[in-house]
């Protein structure tokens, strides 16, 4: 989502060594592919990242980690997350999207937005803290794979590995703006029943007509808790079968709900409301994928806030879906970008990102 507003962080002289090496960073990740699943090859250029800075590191199938030099067990830990699979380029690219050009201020290639520019500003942030004694909190660096799919062998598989987290910064491209809360998703399969018959004569029970009447309630039917931030929550229907010839009374009819579920409620309570409410056959397909939200009045939204940041709520998923603790979504580039051909981020965007998390961790370490 956008902001609506750009706000340039001060790139401070002793940052842009790190910002250098960070764009550096980002070109070689550009030019390797990284599809979902397919992320053995930059995870070794992450890898070289940390070994180049003296940073020991962890592996995990795609996923690569960090903990900072005086990582303390009795310390609280802040993750610092963002991801280094792609999606497949789609046929409108006019460049190479594996080869980085520079052009107008701007760095193009795939994953240069989402979230190849996140993930350099904070591998760059975790440098920076890397060898300081005394933080308050211990720092976690965790790039992770599968993201873009939502994979069960992304952040989820390497979660349990990982020491206990107060909070996260999950990097994705919001022009470093603070989205707060993010809504969860639920994918419902259903199914409606009824009795088979011909259609020339007065029998059977139409399933469709009971999805109809299940559909009009979904359609219609408003959860009463609203989310300042995000709003209601959403459903939509978006795939419905039924029948199989024109003159036989289908006794089965499946479609498919998508519902974006806000910080008002879990997963389970939305599925127990919707299945109170409607004959068909309800299944989700998962209930991994949850809202998330970091309080407004939280001492890295505050830090946020004071450099001119503003909060607004994602209505989009991301690795924040399956974090168990208060997480912000922040990052440079633009949301619009994504997914889009020819993608790029402005250079500028590098060093605003690297200087923005390391001025709102500065208030919180």
């Amino acid at each position: 989502m956008s902001s609506g507003m750009t706000v340039t962080t001060p790139t401070v002289p002793q940052q842009i060594p790190l910002i250098t090496d960070a764009l550096a960073l980002l070109k070689r990740l550009i030019a390797q592919p990284s599809f979902s699943r397919e992320e053995d090859r930059t995870a070794v250029l992450i890898e070289d990242f940390f070994r180049q800075n003296h940073i020991p590191f962890e592996r995990l199938l795609n996923n690569v980690w960090a903990k900072n030099r005086y990582f303390d067990p009795a310390k609280p830990s802040i993750l610092l997350n963002s991801h280094h699979d792609t999606v497949k380029p789609n046929p409108s690219w006019t460049l190479d999207p594996f080869t980085p050009v520079e052009a107008d201020g701007k760095l193009f290639g795939l994953g240069s937005n989402d979230a190849g520019g996140c993930l350099v500003s904070l591998l760059a942030t975790f440098v920076h803290f890397y060898d300081r004694p005394g933080l308050s909190h211990n720092l976690v660096m965790a790039a992770s794979a599968e993201e873009e799919i939502s994979g069960k062998n992304g952040l989820e598989l390497l979660l349990p590995h990982l020491p206990p987290i107060r909070f996260a910064i999950v990097g994705e491209p919001t022009e470093m703006q603070l989205a707060i809360a993010e809504k969860g998703l639920l994918v419902l399969d259903c199914t409606a029943h009824g009795k088979s018959g011909h259609a020339a004569r007065d029998e059977g029970e139409n399933a469709i007509y009971t999805a109809i009447q299940d559909i009009n309630w979904l359609t219609s039917y408003q959860f009463p808790r609203v989310s300042p931030v995000l709003g209601p929550v959403k459903l939509s229907v978006t795939i419905i079968n039924a029948g199989t010839q024109h003159n036989v009374v289908p006794d089965t009819c499946t479609f498919t709900v998508d519902v974006r579920v806000t910080e008002q409620y879990t997963l389970e309570e939305v599925i127990e409301t919707i299945r109170a409410n409607v004959k068909s056959d309800v299944q989700p397909r998962s209930i991994r994928l949850k809202p998330s939200s970091i309080p407004a009045g939280h001492p890295l939204v505050q830090a946020g806030l004071a450099l001119g940041r503003r909060t607004y709520g994602s209505p989009t998923t991301s690795d924040q879906a399956v974090l168990n603790c208060p997480s912000l979504k922040c990052g440079p580039g633009h949301s619009g970008r994504s997914h889009s051909a020819d993608e790029f981020i402005y250079l500028r965007e590098i060093g605003e990102g690297v200087t923005g998390y390391i001025q709102m961790l500065e208030q919180v370490l």
